[in-house]
């Protein structure tokens, strides 16, 4: 008998269908992915299953589990949710309770499921020391946090476990070690695992089963291997090209002038606390030299706390260098105090496209406000600027009304970009510009930065965890350790015969290609 059955579930939202006539059956001990790109169901069945859907929801169907039909009442999915379903949630940050020490929040975990193993042995299973019980969620890193998320999953010792993107922002190191710690884990407790990704090799890797989700609907499933190597759907055959990425040629175009150059920078942070005083600072960028040409595209490589994102925030000028100098086009500056007829040749492309618009402002709003860099701008010019941006990212001019809960992820990525352009700037910093995409928009938002980038001569520093996005984009990569740079080259040459620890570390845990028959 299945430990899961799903008959034709419906789910709509004020008559309108979001999933449409769901029909599957998970066996006991199985791992079962579920692929599609945004909106195309996989939460929402997710959300079903646990009991969690929105009130507005109106849905129709049966689930059973473990023979059984879902209860309605409240009090009832909530038991069945606490002791016998775990759910490890897509953003661990925002999950966990920032005020509450992690161990004190797997602790109530382990209360509500009537658990009766400790804390300190949960946090064992998933490869943290019991010492991490007492540190806040901001004091763990991002793998961390996931196996924090996991350790409370585990709490009511569940028969289900729905994990809901748990690898996607994660670096490549870290994903294989959540991924491996996953299976073994269902393996040694004979779990079922509903693994929903937009990730297709991370996917094959885990799971043995898969179905393919779009729009709501059903489209192919069956055994994983069968359907990522011989797709019948052409939508599925969509999704498997898209993870494939060519690299990029190695062009040799002799010395290039140097835009930026990077001297002996290092930027360090005061410990907090009374008893942190006597400790030495956090040193995050450890006297970092580099140059980077005119037209370049450089790519930054290493695990996360590396240092990675406090180097571009100093290059950006949203933070200033606690040591050395940096020296855009020729004007010196440390950081923060960026000359104002500089701030305007460096623009930045924040990691999560909705955080980083204000909800509240229209979008020719929020596209305006980094012209106040260009003072000398009539009004004339400063709309036509926005209508450019907007065009020039592949949107339309009446989109500048609008706000941005109305725009879909691959969208928002665009206009975070034409909001990065709007200055026309030299330099662009982009911090994992496509970690969040579903692959099939990922590859769209790649095609067009370089197009941009071989229409304006625009240089890139691209901050990303994904090796295969910076083989597909990067002139030059440079791989960051406890903020150093520990080894530079082209990706062809680093990739191909790392000489660095880290870095054959970071290549050994890439994820195997898909091979489409």
């Amino acid at each position: 008998m299945s430990l899961v059955e799903i008959e034709n579930l419906t789910i709509s939202f004020g008559g309108r269908p979001a999933l449409s006539g769901l029909s599957l059956a998970l066996a006991r001990g199985e791992r079962f992915g579920i692929v599609g790109e945004s909106g195309s169901g996989k939460s929402l069945t997710a959300l079903a299953i646990t009991g969690l859907l929105p009130d507005a929801a109106e849905a129709t169907g049966v689930i059973r589990f473990d023979g059984q039909p879902l209860p309605t009442e409240e009090k009832a999915v909530a038991a069945l949710r606490g002791h016998r379903i775990g759910m490890v949630f897509q953003e661990p940050m925002t999950a966990l309770n920032p005020l509450m020490r992690v161990g004190d929040q797997i602790e109530e975990a382990l209360r509500l499921a009537d658990g009766q193993r400790d804390v300190g042995a949960l946090l064992q299973e998933v490869g943290l020391e019991p010492g991490h019980a007492k540190r806040y969620p901001h004091q763990l890193s991002g793998g961390q946090r996931q196996r924090v998320m996991i350790a409370m999953a585990l709490a009511s010792d569940p028969d289900l476990m729905i994990a809901d993107e748990p690898t996607s922002a994660l670096d490549v190191i870290t994903q294989r070690r959540v991924l491996d710690l996953i299976a073994e884990i269902c393996n040694r407790r004979q779990m079922t695992l509903i693994f929903i990704s937009h990730d297709m090799r991370a996917v094959a890797a885990l799971c043995s089963r898969i179905a393919v989700l779009r729009a709501g609907e059903l489209i192919e499933t069956g055994p994983t291997s069968h359907v990522l190597s011989k797709p019948q759907q052409a939508y599925t055959q969509d999704l498997v090209a898209a993870t494939q990425m060519t690299p990029r040629p190695h062009v040799d175009r002799g010395q290039r002038q140097a835009l930026l150059r990077v001297e002996n920078v290092s930027r360090s942070y005061a410990r907090g606390g009374f008893f942190s005083r006597r400790q030495p600072p956090l040193l995050a960028v450890n006297d970092v030299s580099f140059e980077v040409g005119k037209a370049e595209v450089l790519a930054l490589v290493g695990p996360s706390g590396c240092g990675k994102t406090t180097l571009a925030r100093v290059i950006a000028g949203l933070d200033s260098a606690t040591r050395g100098q940096l020296t855009i086009d020729g004007a010196p500056y440390h950081g923060a105090d960026l000359p104002r007829d500089r701030r305007a040749d460096i623009s930045l492309v924040f990691q999560d496209p909705f955080g980083s618009f204000n909800p509240r402002l229209t979008l020719a709003k929020s596209l305006a406000e980094p012209l106040r860099l260009r003072p000398n701008l009539s009004p004339l010019d400063r709309d036509n600027r926005l209508i450019e941006a907007v065009e020039t990212v592949g949107l339309d001019r009446a989109m500048l009304t609008r706000y941005p809960h109305e725009f879909s992820g691959g969208q928002r990525q665009r206009l975070a970009i034409a909001r990065a352009l709007v200055t026309r700037p030299r330099l662009l910093v982009l911090d994992e510009p496509v970690s969040a995409l579903d692959v099939s928009v990922r590859g769209d938002v790649l095609d067009l930065l370089a197009r941009l980038q071989s229409q304006f001569g625009l240089t890139y520093i691209i901050i990303s965890h994904d090796l295969d996005m910076v083989a597909a984009m990067a002139d030059r990569v440079m791989v960051m350790e406890a903020g150093r740079i520990v080894e530079a080259g082209s990706p062809q040459k680093l990739f191909a015969d790392p000489q660095h620890s880290l870095t054959k570390a970071l290549v050994a845990a890439r994820l195997p290609d898909i091979v489409a028959a």
